[in-house]
């Protein structure tokens, strides 16, 4: 390792995990809460809405109108397929016992390998109970926030978590399989 965190080329694949047991493995993902067919169901009702004011108001010799209402329509849909693009971010976090693995990839497919010392690494929730807050894992001053797409109440329990794994990652192994 090269330095207290790693950055590996985003070329390079997802570094082989490690061989001894893995003390968090987490795939984390943005909550996305309309499913597909409910935003088909809502785009057809808005469409079918906005179509019929849209003619009413053609009728009443308001022609510029219903292009508002195409425009409306237009640009929920564009809000959705932004929010849906987002929704294919994804971050997995790999704990073991002498390092750190944060895999994050991006909506356009772009990915990012990151490789943090386990013994070093602290884990800080920047803000919590607020909107903003952040859970950031440092390692001699330089610093990963990990998690930002998820929600406020999730992130300190992602902050959490990463702590326990890594007071159980630092714990010598014979403590680990109660040996002597």
């Amino acid at each position: 390792m090269r330095g207290p965190i790693e950055f590996c080329p985003a070329e390079a694949r997802l570094p082989d995990a490690p061989d001894g047991p893995l003390f968090m493995d987490a795939v984390l993902a943005p909550n996305r809460s309309l499913p597909n067919p409910g935003f088909i169901a809502l785009m057809a009702v808005l469409t079918v809405m906005s179509f019929t004011a849209g003619l009413a108001y053609l009728r009443m010799g308001a022609w510029p109108i219903p292009f508002f209402f195409g425009l409306d329509v237009f640009l929920v849909w564009l809000a959705f397929k932004i929010s849906y693009r987002d929704g294919r971010r994804r971050e997995i976090i790999r704990i073991a016992r002498d390092r750190i693995l944060v895999h994050r990839q991006h909506p356009n497919g772009a990915t990012r390998h990151y490789v943090l010392p386990t013994a070093w690494t602290r884990v800080t929730l920047h803000h919590a109970g607020k909107h903003d807050a952040a859970v950031e894992l440092s390692a001699s001053g330089k610093r990963l926030v990990v998690g930002s797409f998820l929600s406020p109440p999730e992130r300190p329990e992602l902050g959490d978590a990463i702590e326990r794994a890594l007071i159980r990652a630092r714990q010598p192994m014979a403590q680990e399989t109660g040996g002597v």
